[in-house]
């Protein structure tokens, strides 16, 4: 006996009405970034929890994790971190006055520039950055667990492939 078809998720519900007041009309990007679109909004509360409860906001935590992943000395120019991030030079000084009042970033002078500043992890920073990033990671595997192992690679190549073709169009 085949088994039952699953319901429909929101989207596809969607593209069925879609389907029946214009037939001709092509939903695949909705059945793609639209799914992308609400599992993004669908998994934030859960991911900005775990920044919360570390005492972090996600601006911040994206700051601290870009310093992290730099490697020792986990220190960054600060036009390093806002390409990084993306973000405006004004918002990433407000972030870092935030995480340096709260001890988690120095700002060094620069060895080979006397007039710019490094942005640098404390030892607080790294352990709350590094705590913070495997709790999110814990999260998301357990967000993800209705996919196998085969199905999760998969996933991730044509995620991978997808993104790839969205940087080419941006240049």
């Amino acid at each position: 006996m085949p088994s039952p078809t699953p319901p429909p998720d929101g989207i596809e519900a969607r593209r069925q009405q879609w389907a029946r007041e214009l037939p001709d009309l092509d939903t695949t990007g909705m059945a793609i970034l639209g799914r992308m679109r609400w599992l993004t909004l669908a998994a934030r509360p859960r991911i900005e929890a775990v920044f919360t409860g570390h005492g972090l906001d996600t601006g911040e935590f994206d700051v601290l994790a870009t310093l992290l992943r730099s490697g020792p000395p986990y220190r960054l120019r600060p036009t390093e971190l806002f390409r990084s991030l993306m973000i405006s030079s004004g918002g990433l000084t407000d972030r870092l006055a935030r995480l340096a009042d709260a001890g988690l970033v120095l700002r060094t002078p620069s060895e080979h520039d006397a007039r710019s500043l490094l942005v640098q992890l404390t030892k607080e920073g790294r352990r709350r950055a590094e705590a913070a990033l495997r709790e999110d990671m814990a999260t998301e595997s357990r967000l993800l667990a209705g996919l196998d192992e085969g199905e999760l690679a998969a996933l991730a190549k044509l995620l991978g492939k997808l993104a790839l073709q969205f940087e080419a169009a941006e240049t």
